[in-house]
């Protein structure tokens, strides 16, 4: 008996909310079940997720703290660096750009920056993957900034050479 994958798509009809930080937060059964889905991710990393974390983890990275299969908001995240404010995601192959899209505003809009990768990338060239990581760790941010220039509809400080996009 095979299970049946479940997708994830965009309602066209969506209206956007008007405070990001109200449907941001989630609790009670909806964070237990995150929680237990990204304990569940740290068990079973994909390749990608495996070549990376030996680069982040043990805050190799400039003596940085990363997690990884973190819960950020209503959202899981591969490696998180509360610290900086930044999240790393990693886009499988045939991932919905639609929902990462939506998973990535939604952090953006609360301050939080956001960089994709594909793991196609991070297989390919682990080496470049970290270097993008390292620069944005290391530019300066300031999350008020960032949540005000959202709220005006002009563009947050990202990293631009990324491709848009927890400790176990």
């Amino acid at each position: 008996m095979t299970a049946a994958r479940k997708t994830l798509g965009v309602s066209k009809a969506a209206t956007p909310k008007g405070d990001a930080r109200a449907s941001f937060n989630v609790t009670g059964a909806r964070l237990e079940t995150l929680k237990e889905r990204a304990r569940e991710m740290r068990r079973h990393p994909t390749d990608a997720q495996k070549a990376l974390w030996a680069e982040l983890s043990g805050s190799r990275l400039g003596g940085v703290r990363f997690m990884r299969q973190s819960v950020v908001g209503s959202t899981i995240v591969d490696f998180a660096c509360p610290s900086r404010w930044i999240v790393v995601s990693l886009s499988p192959e045939g991932a919905n750009p639609e929902v990462d899209a939506l998973q990535d505003k939604k952090l953006t809009d609360v301050g939080i920056r956001v960089l994709r990768f594909s793991e196609a990338d991070v297989l390919g060239d682990t080496d470049a993957v970290v270097k993008a990581i390292n620069a944005e760790v290391n530019q300066p941010f300031d999350k008020r900034a960032a949540r005000r220039a959202q709220a005006a509809n002009t563009p947050a400080p990202t990293f631009a050479d990324a491709e848009e996009g927890a400790e176990g």
